[in-house]
């Protein structure tokens, strides 16, 4: 049997759709898959709200798995009683397969809406989507009269209740799917034939291969590193090196065409064990630009794709904790404050006012990426005019510990040319376990904070208490991690060359 997701991802990838098929264990999904899928799993539930009343005939058998010819059954029951809106209604032609989203009565037959949690409408992608769908419905004898896209309208901005109708953006793609509809009865013999074979597709490597849950595998006989790993190259012009055979690190550089420095850096140190590059000036320049008191922030957020809190968009990055490390003078005590919001509130407001406490004006505040954290500031202060001078004042006044990294005033082989804190952290500190995320229970990074903040308010009192403490612990080891690379700067910076590699 082909299914919809069998079939569009043949359309991308031939040894995508075969490997989906006979080897899904070979797939590693990223940390924030889960939460998408829930995103979409939400979306949807409130897409069936938007014509009125539904009927749902999504069925699972014993094993829990979608029981196809329950909800074939289901669905040709509804179309016969008339039923307007009918939810995941399921078709079954000649071995081809879909679940409409919506399927709507419409002019005189039946009209498909297909629900994404995106709020782009990358047309091309959802064309070969509902192009299937039109196709296996058709084969059944629907008629068709309408191919219509949903997917959430990134303008909209929540002002008391949600607007169904606004929130949704709905875009008619009958005319763009033309030419793929004409085509699918030839790729659906393709697409069956592939899922068939028992040989893998020799399939080469595309510029959606890094957005795959199997470039892992796809990769593993590349030579490591290689031309993927380098720092700052577009996909497509590593394709164009890869395609001309001049993939490993050594191959690179024996053909002279990477100019770019950082690169070069990057290249030279993996090659060669090289110690530590270090640009005392470079860092000492950066160095000055910080004060006493000296403060460290950082922020965890939450991305709703359905909005909460009054005045937001969907997806906006919502604050909802930060941790705040902090020195009143040279060689003083480190001191340490955190904020962390309830979970179900709006924590706006209530984070905005623990900062103005926290951070007086005028202070040196420092972040690691900092555009994000004074991102968050601005919003906040747009948000609340009474707090705007001092949350605009702290906006202001952060420095950037990103910068000695991005401009290559220290840099190692452990960092693999990657500046993010995740792989400049243990590249400067390798043995200590104070500082290792893995160590860490229950949250391990953003995207899990993000995760599990939202759900706190669902779960019984002991685990919102334990779930909190893993919050309040990863963030910390944030600004902790902050603290470390900056103590670590100051260390190199105190020697009498100005330029140097140890």
């Amino acid at each position: 049997m082909i299914s919809k997701s069998d079939y569009v991802a043949y359309r991308a990838c031939r040894k995508l759709a075969w490997l989906r098929k006979h080897h899904p264990e070979l797939a590693q999904e990223d940390e924030n898959a889960r939460s998408r899928m829930e995103t979409g799993e939400k979306i949807g539930e409130l897409a069936r709200r938007l014509f009125g009343e539904s009927v749902c005939v999504y069925t699972q058998d014993e094993q829990g798995r979608p029981d196809i010819r329950a909800m074939v059954e289901k669905t040709a029951d509804e179309m016969r009683k008339g039923t307007p809106v009918i939810c995941e209604a399921a078709f079954l032609h000649d071995g081809c397969y879909c679940a409409v989203d919506l399927l709507c009565r419409e002019n005189g037959g039946w009209a498909i809406y297909e629900v994404k949690s995106s709020t782009e409408a990358e047309q091309d992608r959802y064309s070969v989507d509902i192009a299937y769908q039109k196709y296996v419905l058709e084969s059944c004898g629907v008629p068709v009269t309408g191919c219509y896209l949903v997917c959430i309208n990134s303008q909209y901005v929540l002002q008391g209740e949600l607007d169904l109708q606004s929130f949704f953006k709905i875009t008619d793609l009958s005319e763009q799917m033309e030419d793929e509809y004409a085509a699918i009865p030839e790729e659906v013999k393709t697409t069956g034939a592939v899922l068939q074979q028992m040989d893998e597709p020799d399939e080469d490597l595309n510029v959606n291969c890094l957005n795959c849950a199997y470039w892992p595998y796809c990769s593993r006989n590349l030579p490591k590193p290689n031309v993927f790993d380098l720092y700052q190259m577009s996909m497509t012009e590593k394709l164009k090196r890869y395609r001309q055979h001049t993939i490993s690190f050594e191959e690179l550089l024996a053909s002279g065409t990477i100019k770019n420095d950082k690169q070069r850096r990057q290249i030279d140190f993996a090659l060669s064990d090289r110690g530590t590059w270090i640009d005392r000036k470079g860092i000492q320049a950066f160095l000055d630009t910080l004060s006493y008191p000296l403060y460290f922030l950082d922020f965890e957020t939450m991305q709703p794709a359905i909005p909460f809190c009054q005045g937001t968009r969907p997806y906006s990055q919502i604050p909802f904790q930060y941790s705040l490390h902090f020195i009143e003078q040279e060689g003083g005590p480190l001191e340490h404050r955190e904020y962390l919001a309830e979970s179900g509130t709006d924590p706006r407001r209530a984070l905005a006012e623990a900062l103005c406490r926290d951070i007086p004006m005028n202070v040196c505040v420092t972040a690691y990426n900092k555009a994000f954290e004074c991102t968050r500031l601005n919003e906040l202060a747009a948000t609340f005019p009474d707090l705007a001078e001092h949350l605009t004042n702290i906006s202001e006044n952060i420095r950037d510990l990103l910068t000695p990294f991005q401009k290559g005033y220290y840099y190692n082989r452990a960092m693999g040319g990657s500046f993010s804190i995740k792989s400049v952290l243990p590249a400067l500190y390798p043995d200590d376990p104070s500082l290792d995320y893995h160590q860490l229970e229950g949250v391990h990074n953003g995207g899990e904070a993000m995760s599990v903040f939202p759900k706190i308010k669902d779960m019984p009192p002991e685990e919102q208490k334990i779930a909190r403490q893993n919050l309040l612990r990863y963030c910390e080891l944030d600004t902790y991690a902050m603290v470390k690379v900056w103590e670590e700067l100051v260390r190199v910076s105190s020697a009498d060359e100005q330029n140097s590699i140890e």
